[in-house]
C-alpha cells in the first residue's frame, strides 16, 4: 500500500473531524491556474502561506487602521487589526469544528486591498472612480491581478470568495467566509475603543453603560462574549451571527463609537487633507502613465491609466503616499536633492 503523504493525511483528519458545515480542503472549486499538489501542505495551507509571502501583505503594517499617523507604537495598523481578525476567527472556526486553515487564508487576505489612510482613503478613491473604489473588492484585484508582478497569487475560489464577502453583500460561500465578517466586527470595535482610550478621545467610562452591562466593562471580556455568542448562535440556528441580545449591545457601542470617535473632529483632524493628496497622485499617475512601476505600465495598457493610478494609489502605505506627494509637488529648497 503506498504511504499517504502529509497533505493526504491531514485531508484525512479533516473529513474524520471536521463538522459537516466545513469546507474540506479536498473539496476546494481550485485555482484559475492549475498546479501540482504539495505533498505537505492543502490547498488552503498553501494560500494562506502565499498571503504571508506576498508585498501587500507585508505593507499593511504601515497602513492606517483609525488614526492618521498615531504618535505612539502601541495604536493598531492594517496589520495588526488583520493579526486580530485573524485570531478571533480561528477561534471560531474551532470552536464551530469549521476549517481553520480556509479561516485564516480568507482573514489575512481580507484587507489587502485596503487604501493608506484608512477609510478616509477608501473614500477618496471612491469619489474618483467613475465605477467607486471598494476596498474589498481591490483586495480581491490584488490576490487575482497585481500581486506577483502582475501574475497574481493564484489563490483557492473559496478564499477569493470570502474576500469578497467579508463586507457588504451576498454572504460567503462557504462558512469559513462567513465568519470573517463577523470576527472582522469584533476586532475593530474592541481594538477602535482600546485606541481611542489611549489618545485620550474617551475613556472607558463613557462607553454606553447599556451595552457594557450586555457585552462586558473590558476589552476582554467583550471580545469573550461576542465570541461565545457567534459561537452558540450559530450552532442553535444554523446561520452565522450573534443573538440578538449581544447584536443589540454590539448596534449601540457601534453607534456611540460612530459619533465619539470615527466622525470626532479631534480623531480625524488630519483626514481633510487626504482627498487632496489622493487626488493630486491620482492626476498626476494618469497623466504620466510611464512613471508608474512596470508591472502597472502594463496594466495601464491593458485596462487603462485611471485603473492603473488607482491601483498603485491603493497599493501605497501612508508614508510612501506622503513622501511622494512632497517629492512630486513640494518645491524643494535651493541646492538641495
Amino acid at each position: 500500500m503506498e504511504e499517504r503523504t502529509i497533505r493526504e493525511e491531514t485531508q484525512r483528519i479533516e473529513r474524520e473531524t471536521l463538522s459537516p458545515l466545513a469546507m474540506l480542503s479536498e473539496n476546494t472549486r481550485g485555482r484559475e491556474k492549475l498546479i501540482p499538489e504539495c505533498p505537505l501542505r492543502t490547498p488552503f495551507q498553501r494560500d494562506r502561506d502565499r498571503v504571508i509571502h506576498c508585498k501587500s501583505f507585508r505593507r499593511l503594517k504601515h497602513k492606517t487602521q483609525v488614526f492618521l499617523s498615531p504618535e505612539g507604537d502601541h495604536y493598531r495598523t492594517r496589520l495588526t487589526h488583520t493579526l486580530e481578525v485573524s485570531q478571533i476567527a480561528r477561534t471560531v472556526a474551532r470552536g464551530l469544528r469549521l476549517n481553520e486553515d480556509l479561516t485564516e487564508a480568507i482573514a489575512l487576505a481580507h484587507d489587502l486591498g485596503h487604501t493608506p489612510f484608512g477609510h478616509a482613503g477608501e473614500r477618496a478613491l471612491d469619489a474618483i472612480m467613475t465605477h467607486g473604489f471598494r476596498h474589498y473588492e481591490q483586495s480581491v484585484r490584488v490576490v487575482e491581478r497585481l500581486e506577483n508582478d502582475g501574475e497574481g497569487l493564484n489563490l483557492t475560489y473559496e478564499v477569493r470568495d470570502g474576500i469578497r464577502c467579508h463586507t457588504k453583500g451576498p454572504e460567503a460561500e462557504t462558512f469559513e467566509g462567513r465568519i470573517i465578517r463577523w470576527a472582522d466586527k469584533i476586532a475593530y470595535i474592541n481594538h477602535d475603543i482600546d485606541d481611542a482610550i489611549r489618545a485620550g478621545v474617551l475613556s472607558e467610562s463613557d462607553l454606553p453603560r447599556a451595552a457594557t452591562e450586555i457585552l462586558g466593562a473590558t476589552k476582554s471580556a467583550r471580545i469573550t462574549s461576542m465570541v461565545t455568542s457567534l459561537i452558540e448562535e450559530t450552532r442553535r440556528t444554523g446561520f452565522v451571527g450573534f443573538s440578538p441580545e449581544i447584536l443589540s449591545a454590539f448596534d449601540l457601542l457601534h453607534t456611540f463609537m460612530f459619533d465619539a470617535v470615527y466622525t470626532n473632529d479631534y480623531a480625524k483632524r488630519e483626514e481633510k487633507k487626504v482627498p487632496h493628496l489622493i487626488e493630486s497622485l491620482y492626476e498626476y499617475f494618469v497623466h504620466h502613465p510611464e512613471k508608474l512601476p512596470r508591472s502597472l505600465r502594463i496594466i495601464a495598457t491593458e485596462d487603462g491609466k485611471e485603473q492603473a493610478a488607482c491601483d498603485y494609489i491603493a497599493g501605497m502605505t501612508d508614508r510612501f503616499a506622503v513622501d511622494l506627494y512632497t517629492e512630486l509637488f513640494i518645491p524643494k529648497s535651493w541646492g538641495t536633492t
